[in-house]
């Protein structure tokens, strides 16, 4: 079956049609902006990503002959609409940080405890979504007043492209509303203490569901046929996961601008530093643990101090960092906050001295990921048990700081890198195919 697979992540929308969960032909990317400020703000405009996904489409020769359309999405991605489908605001992402205020508000009301056993997460500031939909309530009771449904990023395209009000189990985990471990729909009493109207949220299907058809207006923009069936999709790493191999114990290692350790686990466990999500289809999760700016730091460094170096010097120089002395310097690697903590993180270097050169700030930089993939690690290990020997690769930071990382974890793996997983995974769930 030919098929074909989005990629919405954090910063541009890729697509590629696929046949038995190959990518045949070009790979389409298009980038789009997220807007932040001061105050902790990570919003995308709805229309520049509309934008972005008929660019990344027309790179992609032939996409009209594809039989279905499967989206895997970044999450949380906050979308609330009126009744014509329009939103009401921007798309809020995972990285937006304003709801700390109610995310403990949130924790207080339902307890820690019991908000951790109901969701399998504790209600992280904007990396939860119900914490989001609180601040908008208490900043913009008057939109909200007019919200028609409240979902996440595939419920959005659903709703644009489709007509129809969907949301699968992985998305649906981390709006926090959801009973996660259950699966057994949405929770008034989390509704309540978000603010939300169970009324105004999606029908909660398998990620292989079709969701809806393409309408005559959305397939024009596309350029895609009319009634072209879209599935209901579900997150990025779900789909990454999939590609991977959907098995007890299978760990995904994603190294890229973020940093994301995922085991496959069909005996959730949650645990107050972890992301516990539904892996979207079947009766299996993902056990999650991130680092918010993993590339992105290395990008940082590069601009500060190393500029002047080619890509390829640069990487030969993480690899001299990762074995060299820091010369007393320590880094917190908090650039983009911390997705695991409900009060706000910042990055930090400290032990300066008028002897330190950049060589050792990038040592500790580098030691300092290396060192927190090692703990993460080994907390995905302690809770979920037997982890499988071989790992599975994936982003694009893998060649240098992946392998660093590895290194530190103190356990011999075998591992397979898996190139555009994202995609590979989207392009294997078929439509209608019977639960894994």
């Amino acid at each position: 079956m030919l098929l074909l697979a989005l990629d919405i992540g954090s910063s541009a929308v890729r697509a590629a049609l696929l046949r038995d969960g190959r990518i045949t032909g070009a790979v389409g990317r298009a980038p789009f902006a997220t807007r932040r400020s001061a105050a902790g703000a990570a919003e995308v405009n709805p229309a520049d990503l509309l934008a972005a996904l008929q660019k990344a489409l027309a790179q992609v020769p032939r996409a009209a002959r594809a039989e279905a359309i499967v989206p895997a999405v970044m999450a949380p991605a906050i979308a609330v609409m009126d009744r014509a489908g329009k939103t009401l605001f921007p798309i809020i992402t995972h990285q937006d940080r304003r709801s700390i205020a109610e995310a403990t508000q949130i924790e207080k009301r339902i307890g820690p405890e019991r908000h951790l056993q109901l969701t399998g997460n504790r209600p992280f500031p904007g990396g939860i979504g119900s914490t989001t939909l609180l601040w908008l309530n208490h900043h913009a009771p008057g939109l909200m007043r007019r919200a028609d449904l409240v979902g996440q990023l595939n419920t959005w395209l659903q709703r644009t492209l489709c007509g129809t009000r969907v949301i699968d189990p992985s998305n649906a985990s981390f709006t926090g509303l959801y009973h996660t471990l259950s699966q057994q729909g949405w929770s008034k009493q989390l509704c309540a203490a978000a603010g939300v109207c169970p009324a105004l949220l999606p029908a909660v299907l398998q990620a292989n569901a079709i969701g809806g058809r393409l309408s005559r207006s959305a397939a024009a923009e596309l350029g895609l046929p009319q009634d072209m069936p879209m599935l209901v999709g579900l997150m990025d790493g779900s789909a990454a996961m999939l590609a991977a191999g959907v098995a007890q114990g299978q760990m995904l290692h994603v190294c890229g601008s973020t940093d994301v350790l995922a085991v496959c686990t069909a005996r959730p466990m949650p645990h107050a530093q972890l992301l516990t999500r539904c892996l979207g289809i079947g009766k299996w999760y993902l056990s999650v643990s991130t680092l918010a700016a993993a590339g992105m730091t290395l990008d940082w460094a590069k601009r500060q101090w190393f500029e002047h170096l080619s890509a390829t010097e640069y990487g030969k120089l993480l690899w001299q960092a990762a074995g060299e002395d820091a010369g007393g310097c320590h880094f917190e690697p908090y650039l983009a906050g911390d997705r695991m903590s409900l009060q706000p993180r910042t990055a930090a270097l400290t032990g300066l001295t008028l002897a330190t050169n950049p060589r050792h700030i990038l040592a500790a930089i580098v030691r300092a990921m290396a060192s927190s993939s090692r703990g993460r690690f080994a907390l995905l290990r302690q809770i979920n048990g037997r982890i499988k020997r071989r790992v599975v690769l994936s982003g694009g930071a893998q060649p240098t700081l992946g392998v660093i990382m590895h290194q530190a974890w103190g356990r011999a793996c075998d591992f397979a890198m898996q190139k555009e997983a994202t995609l590979r995974g989207a392009g294997m769930l078929l439509p209608a195919a019977d639960p894994l």
